[in-house]
């Protein structure tokens, strides 16, 4: 049996949303780097170990209102300097919550996996916000997206570390705590879909 970071492991982990079954992969690699053997694959992506999504997200993560969020120190996709940031802080949120950070992890992503989102049409020269489900995939893109930014947010400027911070969020998602940037996120994006009916 492979354990992830050859310290965890992945056996017995289940994923309570039924939506996200089969798009959360749990099949751990010692080391986590496939190097994109499922890039132009339908789907590919959702059979990748879920830890190396948070490290691919951790190196780039994504763009906001058009910019790409910070580009330094971290963030200049060296896989290295993700895989060490990502194992101390799964190492820590074990230290908090006294069980596998994995199954932490995977909870994470549950609880931070907006259902619904707003999108844009244009109907008769004016903008209108419509509701539209977000697909199962997406969501999990999108929570880890928000996990990482949320941690990026925390550290910068300050004096906490993103170890630290990126440890702090995945155990607030895993509480579904409101101090967590990803939850908030969340319930705002849902909050504004729900109105935008």
């Amino acid at each position: 049996m492979i354990l992830a970071f050859n310290r965890w492991s992945s056996e017995g982990i289940t994923i309570a949303d039924p939506g996200l079954q089969g798009y959360i992969g749990l099949e751990a690699r010692i080391v986590p780097k496939t190097g994109a053997k499922y890039g132009g694959k339908r789907f590919g992506k959702s059979q990748t170990f879920i830890v190396e999504r948070l490290i691919n997200k951790v190196m780039i993560p994504g763009h906001k209102s058009k910019k790409h969020f910070k580009t330094s120190s971290h963030i200049t996709g060296k896989a290295i300097t993700a895989y060490g940031i990502v194992e101390e802080a799964l190492a820590k949120v074990e230290k908090k919550a006294k069980v596998n950070p994995i199954a932490v992890l995977v909870k994470a992503v549950e609880n931070a996996a907006p259902r619904e989102e707003i999108i844009s049409i244009e109907y008769g020269g004016a903008r209108y916000p419509k509701a539209v489900e977000c697909a199962p995939q997406r969501r999990v893109d999108v929570a880890l997206r928000l996990i990482t930014q949320g941690s990026y947010q925390k550290s910068f400027n300050s004096k906490r570390s993103i170890v630290d911070t990126l440890a702090d969020e995945i155990f607030n998602c895993y509480q579904m705590s409101q101090n967590s940037a990803a939850i908030s996120k969340k319930l705002e994006l849902e909050r504004q879909a729900d109105s935008s009916r």
